[in-house]
């Protein structure tokens, strides 16, 4: 029962050390992402400003998913060598790196937006909402002038 807690103790040891790192736009771009997905580094070259804002940025976004990738591949080595992939811990630990960073079956494809889009602002009804209430009463700054 010790060999098993032990082996689950060495692939945690060992996952949370690992690092992974891909380059993007012809090595212009190079990411980092520790065992959590987070980026630990980034490197930009030169060449990484010709891109302009806009394809830096998706090239970035790109590069650091190829990481991710990479990671679920270095996680799936370490879990080989301490528990073993047909293991219960070890296809746990795999189904959850493949969860969370899925390879790309398109290496090009866009980013999806993290949040939606920003909800357009408010337009208020020109007609008071009170019937006791004119317009040209105070109305038209949006509130009663009478509440205050």
């Amino acid at each position: 029962m010790s060999r098993p807690r032990g082996a689950a103790a060495a692939l945690a040891d060992r996952v949370a050390t690992l690092r992974a790192s891909a380059s993007g736009a012809d090595g212009a771009v190079l990411v980092t992402v520790a065992s959590s997905g987070n980026v630990t580094d980034l490197e930009l070259d030169d060449r990484s400003l010709g891109l302009g804002a806009p394809g830096l940025a998706t090239e970035i976004l790109r590069t650091i998913r190829r990481a991710q990738s990479a990671l679920a591949g270095e996680v799936a080595d370490a879990v080989e060598a301490t528990v073993g992939a047909g293991t219960e811990t070890g296809k746990a630990v795999l189904d959850s790196f493949t969860q969370r960073f899925p390879s790309s079956a398109v290496p090009d494809e866009p980013a999806a937006p993290v949040m939606p889009a920003r909800a357009p602002f408010p337009s208020f009804n020109p007609v008071p909402s009170l019937p006791h209430q004119a317009p040209g009463n105070g109305f038209e700054s949006g509130r009663d002038s009478r509440a205050r």
